[in-house]
Protein backbone atom coordinates (compact mmCIF):
# COMPACT_ATOMS: atom_id res chain seq x y z
CA UNK A 1 0.00 0.00 0.00
CA UNK A 2 1.13 3.43 -1.00
CA UNK A 3 1.14 5.92 1.57
CA UNK A 4 -1.02 8.28 -0.64
CA UNK A 5 -3.55 5.27 -0.10
CA UNK A 6 -3.57 5.09 3.99
CA UNK A 7 -6.50 6.32 5.18
CA UNK A 8 -7.26 8.47 7.99
CA UNK A 9 -7.89 7.64 11.61
CA UNK A 10 -11.34 6.39 12.30
CA UNK A 11 -10.87 5.19 15.61
CA UNK A 12 -12.77 6.76 18.68
CA UNK A 13 -10.71 9.66 20.15
CA UNK A 14 -12.65 10.99 23.08
CA UNK A 15 -16.00 9.53 25.10
CA UNK A 16 -17.22 8.95 28.33
CA UNK A 17 -14.00 10.23 30.97
CA UNK A 18 -12.11 6.96 32.78
CA UNK A 19 -13.39 6.15 36.02
CA UNK A 20 -10.02 6.82 37.01
CA UNK A 21 -8.98 9.72 37.58
CA UNK A 22 -5.36 9.97 36.28
CA UNK A 23 -2.61 11.45 38.37
CA UNK A 24 -0.63 14.12 37.70
CA UNK A 25 2.26 13.06 35.42
CA UNK A 26 0.65 9.58 34.42
CA UNK A 27 2.26 8.23 31.80
CA UNK A 28 1.34 5.93 28.93
CA UNK A 29 4.36 3.76 28.24
CA UNK A 30 3.15 1.77 24.81
CA UNK A 31 1.56 3.41 21.54
CA UNK A 32 2.50 2.69 18.19
CA UNK A 33 2.13 5.67 15.84
CA UNK A 34 1.77 5.62 11.66
CA UNK A 35 2.28 8.88 10.00
CA UNK A 36 1.55 10.21 6.40
CA UNK A 37 4.53 10.02 4.57
CA UNK A 38 5.71 6.77 5.66
CA UNK A 39 5.33 3.14 3.82
CA UNK A 40 5.18 -0.27 5.75
CA UNK A 41 8.36 -2.42 5.41
CA UNK A 42 8.88 -6.09 3.80
CA UNK A 43 8.11 -8.43 6.64
CA UNK A 44 6.02 -6.25 9.14
CA UNK A 45 2.02 -5.76 8.66
CA UNK A 46 0.43 -3.88 6.53
CA UNK A 47 -1.03 0.07 7.87
CA UNK A 48 -4.66 0.06 8.06
CA UNK A 49 -5.13 3.66 8.80
CA UNK A 50 -2.51 6.47 9.88
CA UNK A 51 -2.62 7.25 14.15
CA UNK A 52 -1.19 10.83 14.53
CA UNK A 53 0.50 12.79 16.77
CA UNK A 54 -2.37 14.92 16.25
CA UNK A 55 -4.57 11.55 16.66
CA UNK A 56 -3.06 10.93 19.96
CA UNK A 57 -3.27 14.02 21.45
CA UNK A 58 -6.90 13.78 21.32
CA UNK A 59 -6.80 10.56 23.20
CA UNK A 60 -4.20 11.64 26.15
CA UNK A 61 -7.04 14.39 26.55
CA UNK A 62 -9.51 12.14 27.05
CA UNK A 63 -8.14 9.87 29.35
CA UNK A 64 -6.13 12.73 31.04
CA UNK A 65 -2.32 11.46 30.11
CA UNK A 66 0.67 13.89 30.25
CA UNK A 67 3.69 11.71 29.13
CA UNK A 68 3.98 8.92 26.71
CA UNK A 69 5.93 6.08 25.41
CA UNK A 70 6.23 5.53 21.28
CA UNK A 71 6.90 2.05 20.26
CA UNK A 72 8.61 1.20 17.05
CA UNK A 73 5.58 -0.54 14.89
CA UNK A 74 6.03 -3.85 13.55
CA UNK A 75 4.92 -2.28 10.60
CA UNK A 76 7.91 -0.33 9.75
CA UNK A 77 10.46 -3.17 10.70
CA UNK A 78 14.02 -1.40 11.18
CA UNK A 79 12.84 1.95 9.50
CA UNK A 80 12.74 4.10 12.57
CA UNK A 81 12.32 7.10 10.63
CA UNK A 82 8.25 7.44 11.53
CA UNK A 83 9.06 6.68 15.25
CA UNK A 84 12.10 9.74 15.01
CA UNK A 85 9.52 12.53 13.42
CA UNK A 86 6.98 11.66 15.87
CA UNK A 87 9.47 12.26 18.55
CA UNK A 88 10.39 15.65 17.04
CA UNK A 89 6.97 16.95 17.12
CA UNK A 90 6.00 15.38 20.77
CA UNK A 91 8.68 16.78 21.95
CA UNK A 92 11.51 15.63 24.98
CA UNK A 93 9.72 17.32 27.81
CA UNK A 94 6.97 15.08 27.52
CA UNK A 95 7.41 11.70 25.35
CA UNK A 96 10.41 9.00 24.93
CA UNK A 97 10.68 6.16 22.31
CA UNK A 98 11.74 2.38 22.24
CA UNK A 99 13.29 1.70 18.15
CA UNK A 100 14.00 -1.05 16.33
CA UNK A 101 18.18 -1.47 17.32
CA UNK A 102 20.21 -3.75 15.60
CA UNK A 103 23.94 -4.94 16.60
CA UNK A 104 25.34 -3.28 13.85
CA UNK A 105 22.76 0.22 14.10
CA UNK A 106 25.89 2.58 13.96
CA UNK A 107 26.97 4.39 17.49
CA UNK A 108 26.37 7.45 16.02
CA UNK A 109 22.85 6.80 14.80
CA UNK A 110 22.05 5.88 19.03
CA UNK A 111 23.49 9.27 19.84
CA UNK A 112 21.38 10.77 17.53
CA UNK A 113 18.48 9.14 18.35
CA UNK A 114 18.94 9.48 22.05
CA UNK A 115 18.62 13.27 21.92
CA UNK A 116 15.26 12.71 20.26
CA UNK A 117 14.44 10.67 23.50
CA UNK A 118 15.02 7.23 22.09
CA UNK A 119 15.38 5.34 25.83
CA UNK A 120 14.67 1.97 24.54
CA UNK A 121 15.06 -1.17 21.96
CA UNK A 122 12.62 -3.32 20.98
CA UNK A 123 12.71 -7.41 20.77
CA UNK A 124 9.84 -8.68 18.94
CA UNK A 125 9.40 -12.53 19.31
CA UNK A 126 5.95 -13.00 17.58
CA UNK A 127 5.24 -12.44 13.81
CA UNK A 128 6.18 -9.84 12.44
CA UNK A 129 8.90 -8.86 15.10
CA UNK A 130 11.85 -7.09 13.18
CA UNK A 131 14.80 -7.95 15.71
CA UNK A 132 14.29 -10.74 17.88
CA UNK A 133 15.42 -12.98 20.64
CA UNK A 134 18.80 -14.54 18.31
CA UNK A 135 20.02 -10.65 18.63
CA UNK A 136 19.02 -9.60 21.91
CA UNK A 137 21.85 -10.17 23.61
CA UNK A 138 23.93 -7.93 21.13
CA UNK A 139 21.72 -5.33 21.09
CA UNK A 140 21.98 -5.36 24.91
CA UNK A 141 25.83 -4.48 24.26
CA UNK A 142 25.47 -1.99 21.89
CA UNK A 143 22.77 -0.03 23.78
CA UNK A 144 24.11 -0.38 27.33
CA UNK A 145 26.61 2.69 27.39
CA UNK A 146 23.87 4.58 26.92
CA UNK A 147 21.84 3.12 29.41
CA UNK A 148 18.80 2.21 27.35
CA UNK A 149 17.12 -0.78 28.43
CA UNK A 150 15.37 -3.66 26.08
CA UNK A 151 11.59 -4.15 25.86
CA UNK A 152 11.31 -7.59 25.20
CA UNK A 153 7.66 -9.46 23.59
CA UNK A 154 7.11 -13.03 23.99
CA UNK A 155 4.41 -15.74 24.82
CA UNK A 156 4.76 -16.17 28.26
CA UNK A 157 3.06 -19.68 27.97
CA UNK A 158 6.53 -20.38 25.80
CA UNK A 159 8.53 -18.29 28.48
CA UNK A 160 11.03 -21.60 29.19
CA UNK A 161 12.00 -20.62 25.54
CA UNK A 162 13.39 -16.91 26.54
CA UNK A 163 14.36 -17.77 30.10
CA UNK A 164 18.19 -18.22 29.70
CA UNK A 165 18.50 -15.27 27.83
CA UNK A 166 16.21 -13.19 30.04
CA UNK A 167 18.72 -13.94 33.03
CA UNK A 168 22.04 -13.02 30.84
CA UNK A 169 21.04 -9.11 30.52
CA UNK A 170 22.97 -7.34 32.40
CA UNK A 171 20.77 -3.77 31.82
CA UNK A 172 17.24 -3.13 32.34
CA UNK A 173 14.84 -4.82 30.42
CA UNK A 174 10.80 -5.13 30.08
CA UNK A 175 8.52 -8.08 30.27
CA UNK A 176 5.81 -6.19 27.71
CA UNK A 177 1.90 -6.94 27.71
CA UNK A 178 1.41 -8.65 30.79
CA UNK A 179 3.96 -11.72 29.43
CA UNK A 180 1.17 -11.80 26.69
CA UNK A 181 0.15 -15.52 27.94
CA UNK A 182 -1.63 -16.70 25.18
CA UNK A 183 -3.82 -18.86 26.29
CA UNK A 184 -4.10 -17.19 29.46
CA UNK A 185 -2.70 -19.75 32.48
CA UNK A 186 -3.38 -19.19 36.49
CA UNK A 187 -1.65 -16.90 38.51
CA UNK A 188 0.05 -19.68 40.66
CA UNK A 189 1.45 -21.02 37.11
CA UNK A 190 5.38 -21.99 37.15
CA UNK A 191 6.04 -19.56 34.46
CA UNK A 192 4.08 -16.87 36.26
CA UNK A 193 6.35 -17.68 39.45
CA UNK A 194 9.49 -17.50 37.38
CA UNK A 195 8.33 -14.24 36.02
CA UNK A 196 7.99 -13.17 40.08
CA UNK A 197 12.04 -14.27 40.46
CA UNK A 198 13.32 -12.07 37.39
CA UNK A 199 11.28 -9.00 38.84
CA UNK A 200 13.13 -9.81 42.26
CA UNK A 201 16.44 -9.69 40.14
CA UNK A 202 16.54 -6.13 40.13
CA UNK A 203 17.04 -5.08 36.78
CA UNK A 204 13.27 -6.30 34.95
CA UNK A 205 10.37 -4.35 34.73
CA UNK A 206 6.72 -5.53 34.12
CA UNK A 207 4.29 -3.76 31.63
CA UNK A 208 0.44 -3.88 32.25
CA UNK A 209 -0.65 -3.23 28.55
CA UNK A 210 -2.93 -4.95 25.97
CA UNK A 211 -4.72 -7.57 28.05
CA UNK A 212 -7.55 -7.88 25.54
CA UNK A 213 -4.97 -9.01 23.26
CA UNK A 214 -4.84 -12.28 25.22
CA UNK A 215 -7.75 -12.14 27.28
CA UNK A 216 -10.48 -15.23 26.54
CA UNK A 217 -13.20 -13.75 29.57
CA UNK A 218 -13.07 -10.46 28.04
CA UNK A 219 -13.45 -6.81 29.04
CA UNK A 220 -14.12 -4.68 31.08
CA UNK A 221 -12.70 -6.91 33.86
CA UNK A 222 -10.24 -9.85 31.62
CA UNK A 223 -10.79 -11.83 34.85
CA UNK A 224 -8.37 -14.20 33.66
CA UNK A 225 -5.44 -11.60 32.63
CA UNK A 226 -6.08 -9.31 35.51
CA UNK A 227 -5.22 -12.53 37.91
CA UNK A 228 -1.93 -12.45 36.70
CA UNK A 229 -1.53 -8.82 36.59
CA UNK A 230 -2.94 -8.17 40.11
CA UNK A 231 -0.24 -10.89 41.59
CA UNK A 232 2.36 -9.33 39.97
CA UNK A 233 1.54 -5.93 40.69
CA UNK A 234 1.11 -7.44 44.69
CA UNK A 235 5.03 -8.80 44.22
CA UNK A 236 6.60 -5.86 42.83
CA UNK A 237 4.65 -2.63 42.33
CA UNK A 238 8.06 -0.90 42.52
CA UNK A 239 9.06 -2.64 39.02
CA UNK A 240 5.74 -1.65 37.60
CA UNK A 241 4.14 0.41 34.84
CA UNK A 242 1.18 0.92 32.20
CA UNK A 243 0.25 1.28 29.04
CA UNK A 244 -2.72 1.48 26.48
CA UNK A 245 -1.22 0.08 23.43
CA UNK A 246 -3.12 2.33 21.18
CA UNK A 247 -4.20 2.11 18.55
CA UNK A 248 -4.58 -1.49 19.11
CA UNK A 249 -3.63 -2.43 15.66
CA UNK A 250 -3.63 -6.28 16.90
CA UNK A 251 -6.69 -7.03 16.64
CA UNK A 252 -9.43 -7.01 14.28
CA UNK A 253 -11.60 -3.72 13.83
CA UNK A 254 -14.70 -5.29 15.69
CA UNK A 255 -12.71 -6.18 18.77
CA UNK A 256 -10.88 -3.08 19.38
CA UNK A 257 -10.91 -2.54 22.98
CA UNK A 258 -12.61 0.70 24.78
CA UNK A 259 -9.85 2.78 25.60
CA UNK A 260 -11.17 4.31 29.05
CA UNK A 261 -11.57 0.51 30.35
CA UNK A 262 -7.90 -0.25 28.94
CA UNK A 263 -6.93 2.56 31.93
CA UNK A 264 -9.80 1.86 34.67
CA UNK A 265 -8.38 -2.00 35.23
CA UNK A 266 -6.28 -0.20 37.07
CA UNK A 267 -8.85 0.54 39.30
CA UNK A 268 -9.34 -3.48 40.03
CA UNK A 269 -5.41 -4.07 39.82
CA UNK A 270 -4.02 -1.76 41.69
CA UNK A 271 -4.21 -0.10 45.13
CA UNK A 272 -4.13 3.86 44.84
CA UNK A 273 -1.12 3.77 46.06
CA UNK A 274 0.36 1.40 43.42
CA UNK A 275 -1.31 3.24 40.56
CA UNK A 276 0.67 6.15 41.84
CA UNK A 277 3.59 4.15 41.18
CA UNK A 278 2.61 2.87 37.94
CA UNK A 279 1.38 5.30 36.22
CA UNK A 280 4.03 7.90 37.72
CA UNK A 281 6.91 7.40 39.73
CA UNK A 282 7.87 4.48 37.73
CA UNK A 283 7.95 5.62 34.53
CA UNK A 284 9.25 8.71 35.16
CA UNK A 285 12.56 6.60 37.09
CA UNK A 286 13.12 4.38 33.97
CA UNK A 287 12.61 7.11 31.10
CA UNK A 288 13.86 9.75 33.39
CA UNK A 289 10.89 11.89 32.99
Amino acid sequence: MSVSEIPANTRPLDGPAPKLTAPAGATDCHIHLYLPGFDAQPGGPTIPELATVEDYRKLQRWLSLERVVVTQPNAYQRDNRALLAALDQLGTHAARGVAAVTPDTPASDLQAWHAKGVRGARIMNLPGGAVTQEQMLDVEKRIRPLGWHLMVQFNGCKLDDYVDGLRRIEGEYIIDHIGKFMPPVAPDDARVDEILRLLDRGNAWFKICAGYEASQTGGPDYTDIGAIAKRVIAHAPERIIWGSNWPHVGVPREQYPDDAEQLDVLLEWASAEQRQRVLVDNPARLYGF
